[in-house]
């Protein structure tokens, strides 16, 4: 597969003045915060989102300094949920690396997250870029409706399969949908092109989902068995709303049951993801998941070839096919 550095290649330079931008932007006048925002920066991951929004906008042709400020919107609102989430959810580490809340505390977390949000806001307003403003807020507003629904919906594990692809779309695919259509605008993009650069993020991330839920069901290694962390978080996801699916009204009961009072049980955990295998639930999560995947891939044949849509094809690819 292709490596992430060769699908930087037509965008090094602009993601490089990103990343300087980007720093930048989180200065403040108080030590304590500049403290902490070196601490996030030096854990930034791959870029991906950053990358997503800079190819939309080369593939129309044209990238400039709002193209930037997009991408740093992005960032910067993204981030913010992030930390948030961290505090409702106490987790101590994110990636394997300590998160703010672990380090300085809940409240100090919470005010760095309303800080960057204000930054995101502010960059927006000065430069007077509303278009984008509406695009990032709107996919910040679907997030948490998302997240909302998803907690509603665990309470009593009714979950179809309806309302989990709505939960993704909004939980997960909003956000990459937000990176393409404001690429998209930064270059100039009319609003139907918006349209269509954001359907096709939308594509991408809901492909991105089904992919990281498949991870739960497979083993990583011949050595390691599938971790069934879903199960154990009463988390709904594919392969298990079609199990549930195909099994009779008695059995159905008793799994929700489980999952409900003894998704810490190993034994039980196992046999669970054992029926998910059974019932053919990952072949056809994997299914669904190409067909969002083939659907993306198939709006870039569209556009005349370039370095940017080739990156472009195998950002989708990598983003989709990658193993955990």
């Amino acid at each position: 597969m292709t490596t992430l550095d060769q699908i930087k290649a037509p965008i090094k330079s602009q993601l490089n003045e990103f990343s300087r931008e980007f720093k930048k932007s989180m200065k403040s006048k108080v030590p304590l915060l500049d403290t902490i925002t070196a601490y996030m920066v030096k854990r930034k991951g791959k870029q991906v989102r950053p990358m997503f929004v800079f190819l939309s906008a080369g593939m129309l042709g044209t990238i400039t300094k709002k193209t930037s400020r997009a991408a740093s919107l992005i960032e910067l609102l993204h981030t913010a949920t992030l930390i948030h989430d961290d505090v409702v959810d106490e987790s101590y580490k994110r990636r394997g690396i300590f998160s703010l809340n672990a380090l300085w505390g809940n409240k100090i977390a919470v005010l760095v997250g309303d800080f960057l949000l204000s930054k995101g806001l502010l960059l927006s307003l000065e430069n007077n870029d509303h278009e984008l403003l509406k695009i990032v807020s709107n996919a910040v507003q679907e997030m948490s409706e998302g997240e909302l629904l998803q907690i509603e919906k665990a309470r009593k594990l009714d979950i179809e399969e309806k309302v989990y692809f709505e939960i993704i779309r909004k939980k997960t695919a909003s956000l990459i949908a937000s990176c393409c259509a404001s690429g998209a605008a930064s270059a100039g993009a009319n609003p139907d092109q918006i349209e269509e650069f954001r359907k096709f993020g939308e594509n991408v991330g809901i492909a991105f989902q089904i992919r990281d839920d498949l991870f739960d069901y497979q083993q990583s290694t011949n050595k390691e068995k599938p971790s069934g962390i879903d199960i154990k978080e009463k988390k709904m996801t594919l392969p298990l709303i079609y199990m549930l699916n195909k099994s009779s009204f008695t059995e159905k009961r008793k799994i929700i049951y489980q999952i409900k009072n003894k998704n810490r049980d190993p034994k039980i955990v196992a046999e669970i993801i054992e029926k998910v295998k059974k019932s053919g639930g990952l072949e056809y999560t994997s299914e669904k998941m190409d067909n969002y995947r083939r659907a993306a891939l198939d709006f870039l044949n569209n556009f005349p070839d370039s370095d940017y849509k080739n990156s472009l094809h195998d950002l989708v690819e990598y983003s989709t096919s990658r193993t955990k």
